[in-house]
């Protein structure tokens, strides 16, 4: 068992943020060990015109500054989002910021896109060392000064040379106004800015909110098939809280993630999937636990699954054993090959 592995129940009682920089701590100076075990060729994904050796993905936000890559795709990841990072660096929100509900297996965050910015970014991008997994750049705008037509291709530019895809992020609950970039008009000028001032770039995702309204939601999907970007990510933190939700922490403000965002993530990555009929990628994130979930998400039209929370709590073992599962439940439904069971489910 690795030092990480070992710390990762210590972490729990440990402060949320300083866990997490021990964590990051721990990974960068490689006590986290890895996955010897090669993929089976069952778990073999295609999306948005690359090869994934399995399904399983980090989500943006645990590694900000892209410090961990290649540690965390060492655990087993078929691919690992880093971000998400803004042009210039910001501190975030005031702390205290991210509470854990262990009870539901569940966080709370109102972090604020806090990062180090674009600069410290890419120079962990120019030093990393060869990738065993897919590798996904997420993008933001700073709070204050922004000007989305103006940064999110510069963001696109400056990732191009070191990312395998880009993630653009417009639904976070924490930067004032953000998630009202999700408009038709407005997506609709940042995708065209892009296609104008970066004509080759990798695959382009828009991650989107779970709190969007269906008619929201069919709105992005139109805007981003006539914009010609590759695909989405569904979804992002909620804002809404589960009926009957009480106990500490859950009167925080914020973004929900974690088991409670299970139903109503993999319920819009269902209807993202009828409208899409094919159009785009669809990576599936919100809730993940266990094998099961995966194979839920697979089903409801992912082609890839994130998760974020789940490995917070559980810590490095989780992956392999998200892919033993996800082998075992494939085995009992008769799915010899993953790729065979997307969308099945809609």
């Amino acid at each position: 068992m690795s030092v990480f592995a070992r710390l990762s129940p210590l972490l729990q009682r440990v402060e949320p943020e300083r866990a997490h920089r021990i964590a990051l701590w721990a990974l960068d100076a490689g006590l986290a060990g890895h996955d010897k075990n090669p993929d089976p060729p069952a778990l073999a994904m295609r999306a948005f015109g690359l090869s994934f050796n399995n399904p399983v993905g980090l989500a943006a936000g645990f590694d900000k500054n892209a410090i961990a890559i290649v540690p965390l795709m060492r655990l087993g990841f078929g691919c690992v989002e880093a971000g998400t990072v803004t042009p210039r660096p910001q501190p975030g929100n005031p702390r205290p910021r991210v509470f854990r509900l262990p009870q539901y297996r569940a966080v709370i965050n109102r972090l604020g896109f806090n990062n180090d910015g674009l600069e410290a970014y890419l120079a962990q991008l120019r030093a990393m060392p060869p990738r065993p997994a897919r590798f996904g750049a997420n993008i933001g705008i700073n709070k204050d000064g922004a000007d989305p037509e103006r940064d999110y291709p510069a963001l696109v530019a400056a990732v191009t040379p070191y990312a395998d895809y880009v993630t653009i992020n417009i639904s976070s609950p924490n930067t004032p106004g953000l998630r009202d970039l999700q408009s038709e008009a407005r997506l609709r000028g940042i995708l065209c800015a892009i296609k104008a001032q970066v004509p080759v770039r990798p695959p382009l995702l828009v991650k989107l909110a779970p709190d969007l309204s269906h008619d929201g939601l069919k709105a992005v999907v139109e805007t981003a098939i006539e914009c010609g970007i590759e695909g989405l990510v569904i979804s992002n933190t909620t804002i809404s809280r589960p009926s009957g939700f009480t106990g500490m922490n859950c009167l925080q403000v914020g973004g929900l993630s974690g088991a409670p965002l299970f139903a109503r993530s993999t319920e819009m990555l269902r209807a993202a999937h009828r409208l899409v009929a094919g159009r785009l990628t669809l990576i599936g994130c919100g809730g993940v636990r266990n094998g099961a979930d995966v194979l839920a998400k697979i089903r409801a039209g992912a082609s890839l699954v994130q998760l974020y929370t789940e490995f917070a709590y559980a810590g490095p073992g989780l992956v392999p054993r998200l892919k033993r599962e996800l082998l075992g439940a494939m085995q009992a439904q008769g799915i010899e090959k993953l790729s065979d069971a997307v969308g099945t489910d809609t």
